[in-house]
């Protein structure tokens, strides 16, 4: 049995079965490419570049926001509210934290050291922060061997390398693959998965030169495009590695000796060992043999893959949970749908952006402080020149010759038309507050201005996380099931 199962983990394996897998995989991946388009804009708009959408002209000719403003004689301008209300959502989670109600399981001397290692209450804010802009948050939960050291380890996965088939349960009980895209070098692929072998890293070593100098061509018709591309890194001197997790059917053989009283479960092609065992125990007279029964059974598998479908490794699912390694929370997810809290401010935050924009411009393009100056009172003996750098100087003294009838030099000043325009900001900015939760009791100011007491500013704050307590909470149960994962690790 030990012979058997250190040849398999020796080889490197590519047939019919490995190949299907990895195409699945890539249409998982490929399902997922209008979430994460919509992802990086929500991500530009979050970090204050907001004038890049592209548009189209009535003349047919495509531009971004930004150059259809410059054409038309506008500065853009950007008045990033988004990023506020990120900031503010995330600093009332680190709130909640410290003050005990951050959810998850009770940390004891083993978790708390978890905890303190990973930094994880550092790496769920950042996770929330990628929650409120995309509306996904990912973790994978692992005991496995890296680079400097080994042990459990919990990372935060980008939406742009994760794939998972379409499920509609918030628990993701109908989840049957998930995975994601590794980049590393080499010599860390050999580290993680030759298991001592020297003829595996040897291997191992050649199909990632070759992978790496077809991936140009059609690999499983994976051809490069897009940011992300699914077979091959963007990191020179690293390979992509996707690790695939399914949930498998298969053969099993259950067994337990009589002899010995131990017992176990093998898979179908890995339980020869049990008739030989019991042929020999039957020659040499032995009254106790192996029991055993065929049945079948559901688990999780996991398989790390080039992009050609060759594993370099795979196994059942190490831990005590049985399950893959990954934690998912997607919001709402209705009817498997994915809307962000950023998703819902975008409008309010481009009108927003428009109305500061046009306020500017009609301001910079009003006559302000002009100089009205009849040609025929000007003194013989001052140009126009001298006569402008004494208007701009405070105590410019301008001689000028009076002449009956005309009227004396004056300054020209005049108010910007009242267009409506900060009426119309003002009610912009209200809606912003109104639709994403975020209003002046969670930022911090008391929406009865003046001094008010603890008690009236504590019920506001209360009140006004009420519309967000939804996000808070869907996030708090993610990192339940993700100390639920590590316990299933632990113990």
């Amino acid at each position: 049995m030990k012979e058997k199962r250190e040849a398999r983990e020796n080889r490197i394996v590519k047939d019919d079965l490995t190949i299907g897998i990895m195409q699945a995989a890539r249409r998982a991946w490929e399902r997922g490419a209008e979430f994460r388009e919509r992802r990086e804009r929500y991500k530009r708009f979050t970090y204050g570049d907001q004038w890049s959408d592209i548009i189209e002209e009535p003349d047919g000719t495509k531009m971004t926001t930004r150059e259809q403003a410059l054409k038309h004689g506008k500065d853009p301008m950007t008045n990033n509210l988004i990023r506020r209300m990120v900031k503010c959502v995330v600093g009332r989670f680190r709130m909640r934290i410290e003050d005990g109600e951050g959810g998850g399981v009770i940390r004891d001397g083993v978790m708390a050291k978890i905890y303190r290692e990973n930094s994880l209450d550092e790496m769920d804010s950042r996770a929330l922060e990628e929650f409120l802009i995309s509306g996904m948050a990912v973790q994978r939960v692992t005991d496995e061997l890296r680079p400097g050291r080994r042990g459990v380890r919990v990372d935060n996965v980008s939406p742009g390398k994760f794939f998972v088939n379409r499920f509609t349960d918030p628990r993701g009980d109908d989840i049957e693959m998930i995975g994601m895209l590794h980049d590393m070098s080499p010599a860390e692929a050999v580290m993680r998965f030759s298991y001592g072998s020297r003829s595996k890293a040897k291997a191992i070593r050649e199909l990632l030169w070759q992978v790496e100098e077809s991936a140009g061509e059609s690999i499983l018709g994976m051809r490069p495009g897009g940011s992300e591309q699914f077979g091959r890194s963007r990191e020179r001197g690293r390979s992509r590695l996707v690790e695939v997790w399914t949930l498998e059917s298969s053969e099993v053989v259950k067994w337990y000796d009589r002899a010995t009283g131990r017992c176990g479960i093998e898979r179908g092609s890995e339980a020869d060992w049990i008739d030989e065992a019991n042929r020999q125990r039957q020659e040499r007279g032995e009254e106790h043999k192996i029991d055993s029964v065929v049945t079948h059974s559901i688990g999780w598998r996991c398989r790390w893959m080039t992009a050609d479908g060759s594993v370099v490794s795979e196994y059942m699912s190490p831990y005590g949970h049985g399950s893959h390694p990954f934690v998912v929370k997607l919001y709402p997810l209705t009817d498997g749908e994915v809307h962000s809290l950023v998703e819902d401010v975008i409008d309010q935050q481009i009108y927003v952006n428009r109305l500061i924009t046009l306020m500017d411009r009609v301001m910079s393009t009003s006559a302000k402080g002009v100089l009205l100056f009849p040609k025929s009172q000007r003194s013989t003996n001052m140009d126009w020149e001298k006569l402008s750098t004494l208007w701009a100087s405070p105590d410019g003294v301008i001689p000028y010759e009076a002449v009956d009838g005309v009227p004396e030099p004056k300054q020209l000043i005049t108010n910007a038309g009242d267009f409506g325009a900060r009426e119309l900001l003002s009610l912009e900015l209200q809606m912003l507050e109104d639709v994403s939760g975020v209003s002046n009791s969670l930022l911090g100011r008391s929406s009865g201005g003046g001094n008010v007491g603890y008690e009236r500013y504590e019920s506001e704050v209360k009140n006004a996380t009420v519309a967000i307590n939804d996000l808070l909470l869907t996030f708090e149960h993610f990192r339940e099931e993700r100390d639920e994962k590590l316990r299933g690790i632990l113990w």
